[in-house]
């Protein structure tokens, strides 16, 4: 294989307390040469110690472990750990759950080949989109950097995206993030929208969310963020929920558990 190969393929950890599992697992990990298991762990704490020694791409991850379950293992290493999660377990009760905190996707046992290829390909996609974003974001952060920052202006943090890297028609294009009207989520996927057009990214809500700048981002419903620089006005609805209405003449709704923090945005603190 060569040197090139060597560098894309993606290192990816197998975690279940089931030998057959994770046999299992491996046997199909092993037939794609893009892929590489770097390690494989019978326990949340095992996962938990692997994964801070360093990130890994594709992390296949079950639920219930002795010691600390696949939620408890995602909460104690951060979500640097692995660019694309995916649960793979025998209860169907954790889905919601599972998407919540960022899941590609949620493999329920038992699964034939068909649909474990398509899984890996999903994640295969996330991890892809997330390199993109990263070279997008170190453009963004060099193209700032060689230009003139006038005295009086203090220098932008480049901690935040600038641009956001979209695919389409075998292309990517980089949209600054300042067009970006409002954002909502899709079960792990998230849809931009951009004036009259839409783009549809494989990542959670929450993801995004934590790549953008909150002064001016924010999130107005579990499945809702947006641009505050496109809201012209609020209107109030019941029991403390708001319609927020863009320059565009969109309603989105402000549910009451995120008022507090536009209130905190608006007023400036």
């Amino acid at each position: 294989m060569s040197a090139l190969m060597q560098r894309e393929r993606l290192r990816t950890l197998v975690v279940d307390d089931e030998p057959l599992a994770r046999q299992s697992l491996r046997s199909l990990l092993a037939g794609d040469a893009g892929m590489e298991v770097v390690g494989e762990c019978a326990t949340g704490r095992e996962a938990i110690k692997v994964l801070r020694q360093g990130p890994v791409d594709v992390l296949f991850l079950d639920i219930q472990m002795p010691g600390a379950d696949g939620f408890e293992v995602l909460r104690a290493v951060g979500p640097g750990a692995a660019g694309a999660v995916v649960f793979v377990t025998a209860f169907d009760t954790y889905a919601l759950q599972a998407f919540d905190v960022g899941a590609v996707h949620y493999l329920l046992k038992p699964f034939d080949d068909a649909r474990f290829a398509s899984v890996l390909a999903r994640a295969k996609e996330r991890v892809r989109g997330l390199r993109v974003q990263g070279m997008a974001r170190q453009l963004g952060e060099l193209y700032a950097a060689e230009e003139p920052v006038p005295a009086a202006r203090p220098v932008a943090s480049p901690t935040y995206l600038e641009r956001l890297a979209v695919k389409e028609a075998g292309r990517v294009l980089l949209v600054p993030v300042e067009q970006i009207d409002w954002v909502e989520a899709e079960d792990c996927y998230v849809q931009v929208h951009v004036g009259s057009r839409s783009h549809l990214l494989r990542q959670s809500l929450r993801e995004l969310e934590a790549q953008l700048d909150p002064r001016r981002f924010l999130r107005i419903h579990r499945s809702t963020l947006v641009n505050l620089e496109r809201v012209r006005e609020l209107q109030p609805l019941f029991h403390g929920e708001y319609w927020v209405q863009l320059h565009d003449g969109r309603r989105l709704k402000l549910s009451r558990s995120f008022r507090d923090r536009l209130d905190q945005v608006l007023s400036g603190r």
